[in-house]
């Protein structure tokens, strides 16, 4: 074993002023050691089987592997071994505890660090970058040493050359600009040498090249790895059962390495950090028995024989679903997340949904499911809601916390330590697509989102809803989980051919290199049986069709209508005049507002009137999602007349029920999704409203459909809906074939007076939302050989969170606000309480409203003066974990204000409206 010099021993990896005010420093081969430590622990008990058979690919036996593990976790902080390093400021500034520190190199060893000290600008040193060009100067490959490289979240850029890094920074690695041999040189060369012929020791390596290469998916999830097993080993405390505890504690300045028992060490710390257990997965026997266990019902026989495939296959990757509005996709999927666990060892889930509000709807459900396997295996098991305003959840936040509970029986838990840029490695999760759209951006620590859901079985709901540019993110992210082996079960009602096409030979792309594959049917590529269950099973492709039962066909009337909104009204009004609820679904928030207006002049005072929409403050949202749930849902005593008046919020993932139906016209999948609202449950209806009838609106003629429509939805998809879509609809059998009709190029020779202008618009338009997207994308697996590149980007800046979820989706950048208003006595919230010291922050951070695009049109001179009036009104929020950096807008004592030339108002039956001044 190498003996380490006490000239290496007075290396400082970390230092500080404790609570105590002592001075307090780790040695820095302790570090390396606490992370080996912890890293070798991860391996083996925090990585599931999954991820474990993806580093091991390649090597000989398992022993090999960890040792690679280990010696990277340990090797990471060799750049802290420099001059350059050794000299750096305490974070603190705090001079005495660094010249005590300085004085310990001098009594050591080291020579004349207080002139270096001087005369050395270290501001910008980054001892990741020196850890790489060190090893890699000593023989290590460079795969691996772009992981040390990268480890503190950015891998260096496509143009690193560890020789002329050397050379242009010499005296801040040996602290000498001189390449002849002198003292001082050497002294800092055997160091460097020391560190590294101990760390090779320890790892039962000969030397640095006998280091084996690596892929660039093994490269991601060990660059992942590291950067935990490093935060870890770097946390000094932690909270259990209430109290702060010792994790990796630093130890006084009269304290050497020699004093610390590094194997207790490391244990105590991760026990004490170690709060939650892993889900040990079961075979499923009998899928019936399954869902009775899982849900109290039996499966339909599509349900029963759809999870009876997948529970059949042998190496299954990607799956899609493709079924009916209301048929249970939820409980197949979660059915065939239990099934897929048992089959890979991947024992962890990422449950996708298109918006908060879905994926706060999913949320409720998935907390069920995992409840019930956390009590029937006694085990204490961690989810994560994660989008913008998950903090807000209620039910979320009700969910105890790791550090808190008690019991042994198993719970659903929040363990904190998953938080921010942690927050994915939480074992269940759901989210917003987002989530998984973002791992194929450039952005910095992306290698801890990689790593987080390599070990998770994804399940993306609604995949039909993404337009081209968040498509091309999700075939990237869909690549990238092929390369890791996590099965992914898509799920849709309405999904066109080209779309389940891509997705399938993406992923395939992704596991094999190649987007071959053979297929049991001919006729896969065209493939429009419905309901269809696809399963690339290794590499074959199984699909689905023949279910001995279909679901009952409902035929829907459907009428064109060019109709004034006050016509409009009087028509509904005549529909539901002996009793109903009418739904009515239009493309923009201020169409709703004004067909809402009218309602309420021209209804009745029996008829309830409720409007939905994206332009309402968060709260007031979820309370009118869950108002409506309650009227119209499954199993709901039904208001006698009723006229809910929303937008495109209505298509998704509410279990409501309309009697009767008004639409404007949208793409195909939209309009049969809206209509998935239309007769959904078995109960009585009115006599007018016995059968089914969907009205089209926004058809001035046909090919004429409005600017309106046409800023939101390709005139060419409207068009060929307009065609294909008849008088009369089955539900579901002709979900399919209509869907396929209009996404297909094939079909554009059968629709009348389509012009080619159009069709060459809609290819322009769908080409340059791809293009577009590439700008901030990473690479496809198995391009490079090394990680160099991996995250550069044009622009050379890392984006923040916030920008990071808007540039995965197409969209206008816009600003989220506070809604407050005030009168002569003070600031008040919308619901009229008062903004004093009885009103918590988390509660006025909850005010949240998103301004549309057009009032922010100049939008940095937008956040300018929003800026101004928050610090001059409310100049403590700085102060505050819930407000800082939060802006807000001031309505006055009738929820009015001008902005921007506009005039705002805020209603809480309408939401927020704006005209010109």
């Amino acid at each position: 074993m190498t003996n380490l010099s006490n000239t290496t021993l007075s290396l400082w990896g970390k230092k500080n002023i404790s609570e105590n005010s002592e001075e307090v420093w780790l040695p820095l081969i302790a570090h390396l050691i606490d992370t080996k430590n912890v890293i070798g622990w991860l391996y083996n008990h925090w990585l599931n089987d999954g991820q474990r058979r993806i580093l091991s690919q390649g090597f000989e036996n398992s022993n090999e592997v960890q040792n690679l593990v280990e010696f990277i976790g340990y090797i990471h902080d060799i750049g802290k071994a420099t001059p350059a390093f050794q000299i750096k400021q305490s974070f603190i500034h705090n001079e005495d505890l660094d010249q005590d520190l300085l004085e310990r190199l001098l009594q050591n060893g080291f020579d004349n660090l207080e002139e270096l000290k001087a005369n050395m600008d270290t501001r910008h040193w980054l001892h990741a970058l020196a850890g790489e060009v060190i090893l890699e100067n000593s023989g290590l490959n460079e795969s691996i040493g772009a992981i040390v490289g990268g480890h503190h979240g950015k891998p260096q850029n496509k143009y690193f050359d560890y020789e002329d890094q050397l050379m242009d920074d010499t005296s801040k690695y040996y602290q000498s600009d001189s390449w002849a041999e002198n003292p001082t040189r050497e002294k800092w060369e055997n160091v460097q040498k020391e560190i590294i012929n101990y760390g090779l020791d320890l790892c039962n390596f000969k030397n640095l090249e006998d280091i084996p290469t690596v892929t660039d998916s093994q490269a991601v999830i060990l660059e992942g790895l590291v950067i935990m097993a490093d935060w870890l080993a770097s946390s000094e405390y932690t909270i259990k059962d209430g109290k702060r505890v010792s994790m990796f504690p630093l130890i006084s300045m009269d304290q050497g390495f020699s004093d610390i028992d590094m194997t207790s060490r490391y244990q105590q710390g991760i026990l004490n950090w170690l709060k939650t257990d892993s889900w040990t997965p079961q075979l499923i026997v009998d899928t019936k028995e399954q869902y009775q266990k899982r849900w109290n019902f039996d499966p339909r026989q599509v349900q029963e024989q759809m999870s009876q495939a997948i529970g059949d296959s042998v190496d299954p990757s990607m799956i899609i679903v493709e079924a009916p509005m209301g048929i249970g996709k939820t409980e197949i999927a979660l059915t065939a997340v239990e099934q897929l666990a048992a089959k890979t060892g991947i024992n962890g889930l990422f449950f996708g949904l298109p918006t908060q509000a879905t994926a706060n709807a999913m949320f409720d459900r998935v907390d069920n499911w995992l409840g019930n396997i956390a009590k029937e295996q006694s085990e204490n098991l961690s989810i994560k809601l994660m989008h913008g305003k998950a903090q807000f959840n209620q039910k979320y936040h009700n969910i105890p916390d790791a550090d808190d509970i008690e019991t042994d029986e198993g719970a659903v838990v929040v363990n904190q330590w998953f938080n921010g840029k942690k927050s994915i490695l939480t074992d269940f999760v759901i989210g917003t697509i987002d989530q998984l759209l973002l791992m194929g951006l450039k952005q910095k620590h992306l290698a801890l989102r990689h790593l987080g859901l390599s070990g998770k079985i994804v399940v993306i709901d609604e995949v039909h809803a993404y337009d081209v540019y968040m498509s091309s993110y999700l075939e990237k992210a869909i690549e990238w989980l092929g390369a890791y082996h996590v099965p992914v079960v898509a799920l849709s009602a309405t999904l066109p051919v080209d779309k389940r096409n891509e997705l399938l030979t993406a992923y395939c792309r992704g596991k094999y290199g190649s987007e071959k594959f053979k297929a049991q049917n001919t006729n896969w590529q065209t493939c429009q049986a419905y309901p269809l269950l696809s399963i690339l099973d290794g590499k074959v492709l199984k699909q689905k069709s023949d279910f001995s039962t279909k679901a009952d066909d409902t035929t829907v009337k459907v009428t064109r209508l060019s109709i004034e909104n006050y016509d409009l009204i009087e028509k509904i009004n005549d529909q539901i005049e002996d009793g109903g609820v009418a739904g009515v679904i239009v493309n923009t928030v201020k169409r709703a507002q004004e067909l809402a207006k009218i309602a309420e002049k021209e209804c009745s005072e029996d008829t309830q009137i409720l409007v939905l929409h994206s332009a309402f403050l968060a709260n007031d949202r979820s309370n009118l999602e869950s108002k409506l749930e309650k009227s119209i849902g499954n199993h709901q005593k039904r208001p006698k007349k009723m006229i809910v008046i929303g937008t495109q919020v209505l298509e998704q993932s509410l279990d409501i029920d309309f009697d009767v139906m008004y639409t404007d016209i949208a793409p195909i999948d939209l309009i049969l999704q809206r209509a998935g609202r239309l007769h959904r449950h078995q109960i009585k209806r009115p006599d007018k409203l016995i059968e089914p009838q969907l009205f089209i609106m926004g058809i001035n003629s046909y090919g004429d459909y409005g600017d309106a429509n046409q800023a939101i939805y390709e005139k060419y998809l409207l068009i060929k809906t307009d065609h294909f879509l008849k008088d009369k609809i089955k539900l579901p059998s002709d979900i399919s074939n209509l869907v396929q009709k209009v996404y297909s190029a094939d079909t554009d020779n059968e629709v009348q007076d389509l012009q080619e202008a159009e069709v060459k618009k809609f290819n322009i338009d769908q080409e340059k939302a791809e293009q577009k997207s590439k700008g901030y994308q990473i690479r496809s697996p198995r391009v490079e050989k090394t990680l160099h590149g991996w995250l550069d980007n044009d622009s050379d800046t890392d984006l923040n969170d916030v920008k990071a979820e808007a540039a995965v989706r197409d969209t206008n950048e816009t600003i989220e606000v506070l809604l407050l208003k005030k009168d002569a006595d003070g600031f008040y919230l919308m619901d009229g309480r008062k903004v004093d010291e009885e009103v918590p922050d988390s509660v006025v951070a909850q005010q949240l409203i998103r301004l549309p695009h057009a009032l922010t049109m100049d939008i940095n001179q937008s956040i300018r003066n929003l800026e101004q009036d928050t610090i001059s009104n409310f100049p403590e929020w700085q102060n505050s974990s819930w407000l800082k950096g939060s802006v807000a807008l001031i309505l006055d004592a009738n929820n009015e204000t001008e902005f921007n030339g506009y005039k705002i108002k805020y209603s809480y039956d309408l939401g927020l409206s704006y005209e010109k001044e």
